[in-house]
């Protein structure tokens, strides 16, 4: 799959709709206009632009293959224009290298990139080489995979530094973590109650294979508002794995967890998905016991999770 420096899906298939039918515009203008030799390119180039449109939307997100597809046409047109534009270099030289960056990932664009080098410097410059055309196509090589580093950089910085699940509104294993050793540092230090509700989605193990991932993420999401709706501020909800979450909740006694318990299994109970029916979900309480430590009680809320899941 492409990775994140490419357009979003919806937006990446609505261009490459685009280019189709500008294409198919291209070839009858030239048609119209009595430029029969020219018009062979864009009247071969539509079909497979349309092919690379039908392959990006056949998946959730844009697919290598039509990637590739469109970046063969883009390069195909340049190459044919590139010729009798020499009057306009600055204008034409920063059309392949920045194709190039938005169509595919970074390592395989800086790549073609400079492998065709001499290849669009012979192009625009009627075969002959050009030291300040071949600066000027590097120096915006060179910028323009700066620039796209950077906000892949910025991107995964973001990621790594958010506490919260990208597919849900619950906190990151790490972060769940962390919040559960200092809520139980912070009971243990004002000898205050906590407890932790462990929660079982068992029907997320089956419904990527057999509804797809927008089925998952619905069912995360209608799961997530279901709990927090019923939490306090201070109440926080955390992913421990791919089918588990934890619920911590701080200054709140057995008896009152308990009834936190049943009512979330009845909230959850009346949550109903339309492919996957009402939602299934198996609750656990536990709380600290006497003298415990902090890595002694996530260890056991560990194995509690495992043999919940185990049913």
């Amino acid at each position: 799959m492409i990775e994140p420096n490419t357009p979003r899906p919806r937006l990446f298939l609505l261009v490459l709709g685009t280019a189709t039918l500008l294409l198919l515009g291209q070839a009858l203008w030239f048609y119209l206009m009595g430029h029969y030799v020219r018009i062979l390119l864009p009247a071969l180039l539509a079909p497979v632009m349309a092919l690379a449109a039908l392959l990006a939307a056949a998946g959730k997100t844009p697919s290598r293959a039509s990637a590739y597809l469109a970046l063969i046409c883009g390069f195909l047109l340049i190459a044919v224009e590139l010729p009798g534009q020499s009057g306009h270099p600055a204008l034409w030289i920063g059309l392949p290298p920045i194709l190039t960056l938005v169509l595919l990932p970074l390592g395989p664009a800086i790549f073609l990139n400079l492998a065709l080098t001499p290849i669009w410097l012979a192009l625009l410059g009627d075969g002959q080489a050009d030291a300040d055309l071949a600066a000027a196509y590097l120096a915006l090589v060179a910028v323009a995979t700066l620039a796209l580093w950077d906000r892949l950089r910025q991107r995964s910085l973001l990621q790594a530094t958010d506490p919260l699940e990208q597919e849900c509104r619950a906190l990151t294993r790490t972060h769940l973590h962390e919040r559960l050793i200092g809520e139980f540092e912070r009971a243990r230090l004002l000898e205050r109650p906590m407890a932790v509700l462990l929660i079982h989605l068992p029907q997320l193990d089956m419904t990527r294979e057999q509804f797809g991932d927008d089925t998952r993420r619905a069912m995360l999401t209608a799961f997530c508002q279901g709990v927090l709706r019923d939490c306090r501020d201070l109440d926080s909800l955390g992913r421990e794995d791919e089918t588990a979450f934890w619920l911590i909740l701080p200054d709140t006694t057995e008896s009152g967890a308990l009834l936190v318990r049943q009512r979330l299994q009845q909230a959850l109970e009346q949550i109903v998905l339309v492919d996957t029916g009402p939602l299934e979900v198996r609750l656990r309480l536990e709380t600290p016991r006497a003298g415990e430590a902090s890595p002694a009680f996530l260890t056991r809320l560990q194995a509690m999770t495992q043999a919940l899941a185990a049913g």
